[in-house]
Parts: C-alpha cells; structure tokens; sequence
C-alpha cells in the first residue's frame, strides 16, 4: 500500500497568511477613526482582555486566543483590529456623515473610556471620511476640512478616487483624511482608505528611529574625535600603549553601547520606510493642479529624515570597524615589542648558560684537583703504613706515580656521568616533543 502524502504542519497557515486581513468594504459615504498603538510584548495579554470586554458587552464572539486580526460590529460601530510585531492599528468605522467636518468621528461612538484604556502607547490617531464626487475639492473646502493647513493629495486608483490629508495633529489629537470616491467599489474603498492609515503608521514608525539619531550624532561625533587622537599617538609613538589600550576598550564599549541600543529602531526605520514607498506606490497617485502628491510629500520630509538615521547607523558600525583596526594596530607594535623583549630575554638566557657552562667547567676542575687531592693522600697513608710494616716502599714515589693514574680516571668518571646525564636529558626531550 503505497504511503500517504503528508502536509507540512505551516501549510494552511501559511496559504491562509495572504488573505489574513481583508480589507472591509465601505460604503460611501462613511466615517472612519484609526488608531495605532504600540504594545510592548508583556502587556499583549491584557490588550486581548480588553478587546474581548468590548466583544463582551455588546455580546459578539470575541478574537480566539492568538489571534492576530479581527472584525466585528459593536454597537453602531465597525471594528477592525490587526496586530503587528510591535504595535496594534484598531479601525472604527460608521455610516454616513457628520454636520460639519470631523464634528462627530466613529471613535466618539465606543463606550466612554475604553479607547483611552488600551495597553500599550498611542503613536497614531486619525480620523477619515468617504464622500461621494466627482472633481476635487476646492480651496475653500480644503480649507475648512483640514483648518487652514496645506493639504497634500492625489487622484488614486487611476482616478477612481481623490484622497487628501495634511499630515498634521489637530486639537483633538487626530490627523485627517479625505477621501472622495468616483468610481470606487466597497472593497477599493476599503483598500484605499486602509493604505492612507498604514502609510501614517509607517511613517510615524519609521520616524521614531529619528530621535536616537539626533541624540546618538553628537556621541558619534566625540568617538571620532578620539579615536583619532588615539591614532595619531600610536603613529608618532607618543603615550604609552596601555593607556592607549585602555582608552580604545572605553571607546569601543561606548559604540558597542549605541549599537546595541539603536539598531532595532534603525533597522526597522529602514523596514517602515520601505512600506511607506510601497504603500503610496499601491495608492497609484496622479497629480492634482495645484496639490502636491502624497509621494512628493515623503519624499521631501520623509526621506531625509530617514536618511538620516540610515547615516547614523552607518556611522556608528563604521566607528565599531574602525577602532577594531586601531586596535588591531595597537596589538601588532604590542606584539612586535613583546617580541624584541621575548628576543633579549633569550640572549640574556643564553649568556647566563654559557656562563654557568664555563662556571661548570671550572668547577668540575676544581673537583679533578680536589678529588686527586684526598685519594692521592689515601696512597700516600698507605705507603707509609706499608714502609712502616718493612715492605720495601717509597712512599713519595707511590703519591708521585699515583697522582696521574687518579687524575685520568676521576677525569673519566666525571665525563661518563656527565654524557649520561646528557643523553638522559635529550631523550626526555624528545619524548616531550613526541607526546605534543
């Protein structure tokens, strides 16, 4: 029988990641309020609790445990919630529209409190409306719509639709978003107005990289600076190297400190900004007479402001690069230093055994004399107790005849054990180099 062919374990999850988060469909014309927040991953649990308080008092199902997406309508109002790897975009939306201009927003219609009660820290808010037209606003009416600030905007979709938005926080906190539809379906309108709220997030997102840069330039700029000084002693030989040393261990600590703290933010900067471009590129802006377009907007303000994180973060990781070559530096004249001092350290070793080796020829001399000294003295008591015991011998004739006979062979003796202790020696040598 032949095997079954099995399913990876991700392979629903990852066919169902594509269609995670589908746009709603709007109806023209509508309200909608937006709000980003950013979640730290310990208050994830509580953020799921309130959000299911809200299911719970109106008596809708509320997300399943792990949930990262939902939709419901609670009360009057539409909602829709997604969660990010680090933040949370909560979208509120309502039929038709207020008296005036952003009077009466789909947010006012949340029970009192629970929108300030979310976990987490507020980095986005705001409010956008859908209404019906055909040509653009005019001068007056961006005017009244966005408090006299100058709008921004495009046609979208191909001219399918207009959208407007001066990028500005108004009194109640909230920026502002117009969106007029011309020939757009329910699910472009969705669409459409779902990318202007991620195109605020992103850019708020990636701007939070833009503080650390600010504060982290000057610190950068003070490394340089010393490092260079560092440099230019090790080049003229001026300071002493452990000072030197002591002073590159301080500045590479301090750029390994704002590496470690800064390039998550910078890096996901850079992430963010990507998503904006994108974004706008989805909207498929045409220019308005008059209107500078969402794209030209970023590109002018958002651009350089990431840049200059990007340049920050260059900086720092070129700053790491470069005092680990100094350093690096610094070791070479160490080590060729150590080596000059290892290198006369060995003469002076040498000189001091063949000192001892001439000291050791001296004395193994000293010792033929006195060794021949005591034996020859031996025979020469010999002698005279035989001469006493009227043997015929002369005792002088005896120690005269008896000391070369004893110097060659105590000179023997000694050269014998010497040649022994020297083979000994080598051969634990060899032995020692055999094991390595």
């Amino acid at each position: 029988m032949a095997q079954r062919l099995t399913d990876h374990p991700d392979r629903f999850a990852l066919a169902a990641e594509v269609h995670a988060r589908p746009p709603v469909e709007l109806q023209t014309p509508s309200r909608a309020s937006y709000v980003a927040v950013l979640v730290a991953p310990e208050d994830r649990v509580a953020e799921l609790a309130h959000l299911i308080a809200l299911c719970a008092r109106y008596a809708v199902s509320p997300p399943v445990e792990g949930a990262t997406h939902f939709n419901a309508k609670v009360g009057q109002v539409l909602l829709k919630w997604e969660r990010h790897s680090e933040f949370s975009g909560y979208t509120f939306f309502i039929p038709n529209l207020s008296p005036t201009p952003f009077s009466d927003p789909a947010a006012g219609y949340l029970p009192d409190g629970w929108l300030d009660g979310i976990p987490g820290l507020r980095i986005v808010a705001a409010h956008a409306k859908l209404i019906a037209g055909g040509g653009p606003l005019s001068d007056a009416e961006l005017e009244i719509a966005f408090a006299g600030n100058a709008a921004v905007g495009a046609d979208i979709g191909e001219g399918v639709g207009v959208a407007y938005t001066d990028f500005k926080i108004h009194n109640d906190g909230y920026s502002r978003f117009v969106m007029i539809n011309r020939n757009l379906s329910p699910g472009q309108a969705g669409r459409m107005l779902q990318r202007l709220f991620e195109i605020e997030a992103y850019r708020m997102l990636a701007l939070l990289a833009l503080p650390i840069a600010r504060s982290q330039a000057p610190q950068a700029l003070s490394v340089e600076r010393a490092l260079a000084e560092v440099t230019d002693s090790i080049s003229t030989g001026s300071g002493g190297d452990e000072a030197q040393l002591t002073e590159l261990i301080k500045l590479a600590a301090e750029v390994e400190s704002a590496l470690a703290f800064s390039q998550f933010r910078f890096g996901a900067s850079r992430a963010y900004y990507e998503l904006v471009t994108t974004r706008i590129g989805e909207l498929r802006e045409r220019r308005l007479p008059g209107v500078q377009t969402i794209n030209e907007f970023m590109t002018r303000r958002l651009a350089p402001a990431v840049a200059t994180s990007a340049t920050v973060s260059q900086r720092l990781r070129d700053l790491s690069e470069r005092i680990a070559q100094t350093s690096s530096l610094l070791s070479t004249r160490v080590d060729i230093v150590r080596e000059k001092q290892n290198q006369a350290l060995l003469a002076s070793m040498e000189r001091r055994a063949r000192l001892q080796l001439r000291l050791q020829q001296t004395v193994e001399g000293l010792s033929i004399a006195a060794i021949t000294y005591y034996v020859v003295g031996i025979v020469g008591y010999g002698a005279k107790a035989l001469q006493s015991a009227g043997l015929r011998v002369q005792p002088d004739i005896a120690v005269g005849i008896a000391i070369p006979v004893v110097v060659i062979l105590v000179a023997y003796a000694l050269r014998r054990t010497r040649r022994k202790l020297m083979s000994a020696e080598k051969a634990s040598k060899e032995a020692s180099h055999g094991d390595d």
